[in-house]
């Protein structure tokens, strides 16, 4: 049986000099970023890279996001994490995110694709100061639909929280199994196969905002969405939008266009689509 990859990432962005920069960055093994850029003027973007390009059955991920008071950081990856076939091992990623009072952050990283018979556990864990924003996402594709495998055997776990400093302001953990009869079901997935959710915080994040986002979301068999506003202690709030499936360009159109519409309202900043998205 090949051996595991073990491996993290450690990134801190503060503000210096009327900009963002990447303060730290510390990583062990086969994660890293590529060199900061500045598409938006002050703003840091950084493209986060795993070069195996897979994760495969008893390898770790961990990867710890610090974004300072003033400080604004993009984060992105340049291509689907793809979740190969385990061997009866379970493979994990960790993502902890910590956002500071008046700090801004973008967290989008491209799809998660779970290859049959993988065994992954996805685990993010962000935390917002109260006068901090964030927007992030993630999907999970259930088989390489584009290559006609189905997910037949495996089980994915999907473990998200979302807070404040006090208290979770959303918290899910989700156990996905092949042959679940949820799959199928209308009350489940309803024999779709991508699942996207895309989470908003900031002072920003107002039923008003969710109802003018849930306008134009698709509701269709193939493809469907609808947002959520949750609201907290200390004033802070945030919204969440749940996309399902079948056509992985359909559910990203979703996701970018609800990022574009959130990121002035929850950043104060007009939104600017990332170039990787147009490669």
């Amino acid at each position: 049986m090949p051996a595991a990859w073990h491996a993290s990432l450690r990134l801190r962005f503060a503000a210096r000099a009327g900009r963002t920069a990447l303060v730290e960055r510390r990583h062990q093994g086969p994660l890293l970023v590529q060199k900061p850029l500045y598409p938006e003027g002050d703003i840091c973007h950084v493209v986060v890279l795993h070069p195996p390009a897979g994760v495969a059955g008893g390898d770790r991920l961990d990867i710890d996001i610090a974004v300072e008071a003033g400080a604004h950081a993009v984060l992105a990856t340049p291509g689907a994490t793809k979740w190969y076939k385990s061997l009866g091992r379970e493979a994990a990623q960790q993502v902890r995110i910590d956002v500071a009072d008046g700090a801004r952050l973008d967290w989008l990283p491209q799809e998660n694709i779970v290859f049959d018979d993988a065994r992954a556990r996805i685990a993010t864990d962000v935390v917002v100061a109260p006068t901090g924003s964030a927007i992030g996402w993630d999907a999970v594709v259930l088989g390489r639909q584009a290559s006609g495998e189905r997910w037949s055997s495996g089980a994915l776990w999907l473990d998200t929280r979302v807070a404040g400093p006090d208290r979770a302001l959303w918290i899910e953990q989700s156990q996905v199994d092949a042959t679940s009869p949820l799959r199928p079901a209308v009350a489940g997935m309803d024999g779709l196969h991508i699942l996207g959710t895309l989470w908003a915080v900031g002072q920003g994040a107002t039923p008003a905002l969710a109802e003018t986002l849930a306008e134009p979301l698709p509701y269709a068999p193939d493809l469907r969405a609808g947002v959520t506003c949750l609201a907290g202690s200390a004033g802070q709030s945030m919204l969440l939008l749940r996309v399902l499936g079948r056509d992985m360009e359909a559910v990203r159109r979703v996701m970018t266009g609800a990022w574009s519409a959130l990121r002035a309202p929850i950043h104060g900043v007009a939104a600017r689509p990332l170039r990787l998205w147009a490669t």
